[in-house]
This record gives C-alpha cells, sequence and structure tokens, in this order.
C-alpha cells in the first residue's frame, strides 16, 4: 500500500479539534549507555513519560483528541472503566481535573487485595479528584458498573460522555494522538541526520494503530513491532492483529487518507506478557533495572518493562541489526511502579546488583544482558 505522504498525513491530522495539555514535543534521547550494553544497535528513548500531566505517559497525547470531543458534545462529566493501576484511567483524571469536567472511573482489580492499596495510578488517580468504584469479575460486569454510574449520572442532570471501556467508538481519536506523534518523531530524527529503521512500543491497539497510520501514510521504511502487554485478544470474535487493523483503518478513513490495512500487516507479539496482563515477569524485571542502571529510566512492570525485555530478547535474536537504529518508545507508567514494590526484589543494605535478577537478562534464546 502506499500513502499520500507526509504533507497529506501533516494536514491531514491538523484539522482534527484538540485542546492542549501534553508538554510538547517530548524528547528524542540517545541511550548511549544502554547501546554499549547491548553491543549495538543505536538505541534512542522517545520520552512519552515525559508529556507532564499527572507524571505523563501516552495517553496524555490522546486526551488532547478524546477530551476536545467530549467538550464539543457538551459534556460535563465523563465515565471510564480501566485495571486499578491504569495509566490511561490515572491521565484521563487529570485531563478532566484540567478542563473542569467531573470523572468517574470504574477500576477492576486484576491484582486481587494488592489492588486495594491506595498506591500508584490509583492515588493520583483520587489526588486529581476522581469518582473511583473498584470492582471485580468480567471485563463484562465491570461494563455493567459502567453503564450503571452514567445512567446515575444522567439521573442527576449531567452531561456525560463515555470513554473507554464503556464506548469505543471514539478510540480513533486515542490512535489519532500518534498519528501525530509519529509525525513528530520523523521531525525530530529528520532534523538530527537520523535514519529509523525499527520503532518498538509496548502497546496493544490505539497506540500501535496510529504509529501505522503515521508510518504507512508517510511512506515510510521504518518498521513497527509492537511488545503486548495482554496475554491474548480482549475482543470477543476479534484477534489482536484484527482489532490493530480495524483501528488503524478507522483513524486513516476518518483523516480522509484510507489504507486498507490488514491484519497480516500488524506486527505484534504476546511472547512477553507473561501469564497474563499485569503478572510480573522475570524478563520484565531484569530490563527494569538494565535501563535503570544504565540510562536512569525508569519502566514499569505492566507494559513498558514488558517491552523493553522484548526489545532486548529480539537484539539478542538478531530481529534487530547491530548497526541499526531502534526507536525505543516509552509509554511512561512510572506511577504503577510503587504498587509493585513487593513484588520487584529489590532489598535495603544489598551490595550493588545483588537483588535477585539483577542485572541480568535470561533470554528466550538462551543467552544473558
Amino acid at each position: 500500500m502506499r500513502g499520500p505522504g507526509i504533507d497529506a498525513v501533516r494536514e491531514a491530522i491538523g484539522r482534527l479539534p484538540r485542546v492542549p495539555l501534553a508538554h510538547l514535543p517530548t524528547p528524542l534521547e540517545d541511550a548511549p549507555r544502554l547501546t554499549a550494553a547491548l553491543g549495538g544497535p543505536r538505541i534512542l528513548i522517545k520520552r512519552d513519560d515525559m508529556t507532564g500531566m499527572a507524571l505523563g505517559g501516552n495517553k496524555t497525547r490522546m486526551f488532547e483528541y478524546v477530551l476536545a470531543k467530549a467538550l464539543a458534545d457538551g459534556a460535563d462529566t465523563v465515565v471510564a472503566g480501566a485495571a486499578v493501576q491504569s495509566n490511561y484511567a490515572r491521565q484521563l483524571a487529570a485531563g478532566c481535573a484540567r478542563l473542569g469536567l467531573a470523572c468517574h472511573l470504574v477500576l477492576r482489580r486484576t491484582r486481587g487485595a494488592a489492588d486495594d492499596q491506595i498506591q500508584g495510578s490509583l492515588l493520583l488517580d483520587l489526588v486529581v479528584g476522581a469518582h473511583v468504584d473498584l470492582v471485580d469479575g468480567s471485563r463484562e460486569d465491570q461494563m455493567e458498573a459502567l453503564r450503571a454510574v452514567a445512567a446515575r449520572e444522567r439521573g442527576r442532570g449531567r452531561s456525560v460522555y463515555l470513554a473507554l471501556i464503556a464506548d469505543e467508538r471514539d478510540k480513533w481519536l486515542q490512535a489519532a494522538a500518534y498519528v501525530s506523534g509519529y509525525l513528530e518523531m520523523l521531525d525530530q530524527a529528520t532534523a538530527r541526520g537520523i535514519a529509523v529503521d525499527h520503532i518498538y512500543a509496548a502497546t496493544l491497539e490505539a497506540t500501535h494503530g496510529g504509529l501505522m497510520v503515521g508510518i504507512l501514510g508517510c511512506n515510510s521504511p521504518t518498521r513497527l513491532r509492537a511488545i503486548s502487554p495482554n496475554e491474548a485478544s480482549v475482543w470477543p470474535g476479534r484477534t489482536i492483529e484484527e482489532e490493530v487493523a480495524r483501528v488503524a483503518n478507522e483513524v486513516a478513513d476518518n483523516l480522509g487518507i484510507p489504507l486498507g490495512v490488514t491484519p497480516a500487516d500488524v506486527d505484534i507479539t504476546t511472547r512477553y506478557a507473561g501469564e497474563r496482563y499485569g503478572a510480573v515477569t522475570p524478563d520484565a524485571l531484569a530490563a527494569l533495572r538494565l535501563f535503570g542502571r544504565t540510562e536512569a529510566l525508569i519502566l514499569d512492570p505492566v507494559y513498558t518493562a514488558k517491552g523493553a525485555a522484548g526489545l532486548i530478547d529480539e537484539i539478542r535474536q538478531g530481529r534487530v541489526g547491530a548497526g541499526e537504529t531502534v526507536v525505543f518508545w516509552h509509554t511512561g507508567g512510572a506511577p504503577a511502579l510503587f504498587a509493585y514494590a513487593a513484588e520487584l526484589g529489590f532489598s535495603v543494605g544489598a551490595p550493588s546488583g545483588a537483588a535477585t535478577g539483577a542485572g541480568t537478562l535470561a533470554s528466550t534464546t538462551g543467552g544473558t544482558v
């Protein structure tokens, strides 16, 4: 497939309503010590952990478009659902606070009683004024609870905007933010004379779909590799690849640059997710330590550490060549790290590097870092 080119993509994304929330552009930083530790390739970090709002993350870009839609619809209240330590929920709550919107979150426990601790992203949800209900059960149970909250607020005379997972009709706006994000990164790389061979990102569908549209629409040779935080599809009757392609096509069509993305075009792996969403894996913890000690980059165990584990392992496998350039798209998530402190294996007073698994990453090909 051939896209319309960078100028047409830039013009199309520029037509969408947007409210300023993020600190942009985020830095594109070299990671020379990490590069050296892995023996190449050249690694750069796209710092979307530095978007600013409620300690940052990739969702802040998305809410510039999503909350612009909510305001245009006349909403004064936003209702949404996610997991208890969700970056989406945290940044949505912050965006609502910035714009004077009431925010009601129905958050699903994924770690049992551990999710009742008011820590990490959940703590920040409350600090910025969100109304939070915690629920157990399935995604369908959560959606029923969301519908009940929305009905209650409408009964109180509120004008309600339904965000994820209460309503997914505007998911394409989240992805559109990463069409814009790709243009931003491309401008930064071009200004420095850098040709980006690969992008690695811990993402499921929205960030993934947007980056795909940016790359394909601009006819870029960059290859996008997504590392899924989920062990399987969360959409009944659709694979992850089918959902990413659906979202990418919806974005492209709404921008007026149809691309005809197919599931076969989607490059994503669940290999590094572990047994379930939110599960802590040894490879993710080793990657978290390596990024921390080489570049002082803070990852979270749910998303970015698994993305980093995938990048490291695939460098060792030769999927990314030593002479190539790769951007690791840091999507944020650091607040959740505090909620996982007991599971990270650190101990006070231990010699440097002595904690369990510190500094090594067991590769699926048998090597170590």
